[in-house]
């Protein structure tokens, strides 16, 4: 056989060769913009022709700060087909850690868009490497307060359409991304060409692939993991790709599903949770019945959320699994072909799964020795991960690589059962779990029945000390607006005690308004640890 790197290269050629024509619909502030594959690859092509021009050489780091728009998947391609390293910065991060996550980088050139310049002029004096600023916009209406900035329109107008994008080793970095950092300083993770181009291979087959005749929507966000493949995945096989531009509120992304009649999207259960309360409140403006597959990740769906997509909307939403360190796809809850008879909560518990492993990787639960546990739906051991899309090491930071990797596994910090039928379902996080009188009680469990209460919208679950048992749980509810003044305390421990052991019961609920998120829409419990800790959840409301 050839000897023929795996490069992103492949992905821009197929798709300009096959599906040129093919539609990128992109929300704006001004409404909706629409090009093609081939209108998208000439501009990404100028981009790669001025990097150049920036000074930026081959194998030079560059930063994106941007949300899910047009330009953005221009950097995408343009950076790393050309043997550039695009860094997607997380925007949500603080503004300490972006800084230390572009020096980290040693970025020299960040492309921003035109609403988050604020963000930037406080921190730019900060940044050790950056050279120039490009400003992701038609043209700078005003003066922007960072140095040597420019246009991204200016920037590419004069340059050509044409790139021959080179071969290289495909081990060749592509982009790297950080950690959310729920512990320490952000953990910087490198993607190679060959990575990205076998984690879009495995996530193109199977019961959520999409071809030329899907209209795909990525809601989880291109600053962060990659937006879990999607901008490769899709144009890869030939999709219509709508892209919901900044900050897109629940109706946006309703809107866009409903108005460009979008038949595949993927974001974190929060997102759908929104979209599907604000569907409900609004049915006479919604038919969702062209969505074929809906996708949650980045943290447990709780059966609830599945079910009343499929009850109320006639949508099926499944759940996927995965992590910064893993490009991130490695686990797909996809029923099997012998599940297809069953109905109600039985399936539903089926698509909250944590799910199948997906072809390529390998995995194994290990006990505290380092043991395999049976796989019998009950022994818990923490997930460790091997693969060709699974990082070796954290750039740059070799004690967090030391501690990360175990015999050449990743250990990828979660708990969890594996079941006969191959099934696995994450129990916790090792920092999450709560240890209570020598027995181990699962947050997600209790949070998860805690959402399936009817008047509850969001719950989050922490340890807090105990004299007697070492730790007891404490439940962080949000209930729905009209059940806020009737639901209690005892409303939902009676609840629990039907349906969980006794000892799990929390002996504190703390009612909320809201549960506050991490950078990428997932639970904080670090978060509500420091209220605890200053006193912030002990009155009624915080």
């Amino acid at each position: 056989m050839m000897d023929y790197p795996l490069l992103l290269k492949s992905v821009l050629y197929r798709a300009i060769t096959v599906f040129p024509e093919q539609e990128i619909a992109v929300r704006t502030a001004t409404g909706m913009k629409r090009y093609t594959y081939a209108d998208m690859a000439k501009r990404a092509a100028k981009l790669a022709h001025a990097l150049k021009g920036l000074g930026v050489e081959v194998g030079d780091h560059v930063a994106s700060f941007a949300w899910n728009n047009s330009r953005h998947l221009e950097l995408y391609y343009g950076v790393p087909c050309s043997g550039r390293v695009l860094h997607t910065v997380n925007i949500r991060l603080s503004g300490e850690q972006i800084v230390y996550t572009i020096n980290h980088a040693e970025d020299k050139v960040v492309f921003v868009d035109e609403d988050l310049v604020p963000l930037f002029v406080s921190i730019a004096p900060h940044l050790k490497t950056v050279q120039t600023y490009v400003i992701l916009t038609d043209a700078l209406t005003v003066d922007v307060d960072l140095p040597n900035a420019i246009s991204y329109e200016a920037l590419i107008q004069n340059e050509s359409e044409q790139y021959a994008y080179p071969e290289f080793d495909e081990n060749t970095p592509a982009i790297i991304g950080y950690t959310s950092a729920t512990t320490g300083d952000p953990k910087g993770v490198v993607y190679s060409h060959r990575g990205l181009f076998l984690h879009c291979l495995t996530t193109m087959t199977g019961l959520v692939a999409v071809d030329e005749r899907d209209v795909t929507m990525p809601v989880v966000p291109m600053f962060h993991v990659n937006a879990w493949g999607r901008p490769y995945t899709e144009m890869w096989a030939g999709a219509k790709v709508v892209l919901p531009g900044e900050r897109p509120t629940a109706a946006d992304l309703a809107d866009l599903i409903q108005n460009e009649k979008v038949t595949f999207s993927a974001g974190v259960p929060t997102i759908w949770m929104g979209v599907l309360n604000h569907v409900l409140a609004n049915r006479d403006r919604y038919d969702f019945s062209h969505v074929r597959y809906l996708l949650s990740g980045g943290a447990a769906m709780p059966l609830s959320l599945t079910k009343a997509y499929q009850e109320e909307l006639g949508v099926t939403l499944l759940q996927g699994y995965g992590q910064t360190e893993t490009s991130p796809v490695t686990f797909l809850s996809i029923p099997k072909a012998r599940h297809s008879k069953l109905a109600g909560d039985e399936l539903y518990r089926i698509r909250t799964k944590t799910g199948l492993l997906v072809p390529g990787l390998e995995i194994k639960l290990v006990d505290g020795n380092g043991v395999e546990v049976p796989h019998d739906g009950e022994t818990r051991g923490e997930l460790l991960i091997r693969g060709p899309w699974v990082i070796s090491e954290y750039y740059k930071n070799p004690e967090a690589t030391k501690s990360a990797f175990v015999d050449g596994w990743f250990r990828s910090g979660d708990i969890a059962t594996m079941d006969a039928d191959g099934y696995l379902q994450i129990v916790d996080r090792t920092k999450d779990l709560i240890k209570s009188g020598g027995e181990w009680i699962s947050s997600v469990d209790l949070e998860n029945t805690l959402m399936s209460h009817p008047d509850v919208l969001e719950a989050a679950v922490i340890g807090i000390p105990d004299e007697k048992w070492q730790e007891r749980p404490l439940a962080c509810v949000v209930a729905r607006t009209e059940s806020r003044s009737k639901v209690t305390e005892d409303d939902l421990r009676n609840y629990l005690t039907e349906r969980v052991a006794k000892f799990w019961v929390p002996d504190i609920f703390v009612f909320i308004d809201e549960v506050p998120k991490t950078s990428v829409g997932k639970f904080s419990k670090k978060t509500l640890r420091e209220w605890f800790q200053s006193g912030k959840l002990l009155g009624e409301r915080v």
